[in-house]
């Protein structure tokens, strides 16, 4: 590691210790010519996958686009930015453990939906407008419909394991 004060070749590391959430290593270091000390973060290196477009046309993975897609499906709505990012982490983790050097471009928009559908169905349901194009209200209505019925199905299984416990309850 180069100094950035002299540019001299020889330095060594003070301290070293976990940071960004275990992903990172943040190092303390001190040119062994100017003695003067500085930080660097050292992380793992991964390739994500290129994106194969709808024509067919290859393109890099581009982590802002997907922010900014994403921010803008959940504008003003009562997602906290910290959630947010933890969703766009989820994504690109699943996207560098699939281990392919290309996907679909449609297989990370079905993800960020399901990402956007945990998060809030309101963002969801933009996301999904845009995605899918949307061309009058009834798709709308029959997105809507579909959401309805999967938070109905969820519902009635968080009653459902209830029900075990409430017996189990009363036979005592």
């Amino acid at each position: 590691m180069h100094c950035p004060f002299c540019s001299h070749e020889e330095t060594k590391v003070i301290d070293s210790r976990l940071a960004g959430e275990g992903r990172q290593i943040r190092r303390r270091r001190q040119c062994l010519d100017c003695n003067e000390r500085f930080t660097t973060f050292e992380s793992a290196e991964l390739v994500m996958p290129r994106l194969i477009k709808n024509d067919n046309s290859r393109q890099p993975f581009d982590e802002s686009k997907l922010r900014n897609s994403m921010t803008r499906a959940l504008e003003k709505r009562p997602v906290p930015s910290d959630e947010l990012e933890q969703a766009i982490g989820r994504l690109v983790h699943r996207l560098r453990t699939m281990g392919e050097r290309e996907v679909p471009s449609r297989l990370v928009g079905e993800l960020v939906m399901e990402e956007l559908h945990e998060l809030d169905e309101v963002g969801y349901v933009r996301f999904a407008s845009v995605y899918r194009r949307f061309q009058d209200i009834t798709e709308f209505e029959e997105e809507i419909k579909r959401l309805q019925r999967i938070s109905e199905t969820a519902a009635s299984r968080e009653q459902m394991s209830l029900l075990p416990e409430l017996l189990g309850k009363k036979n005592k």
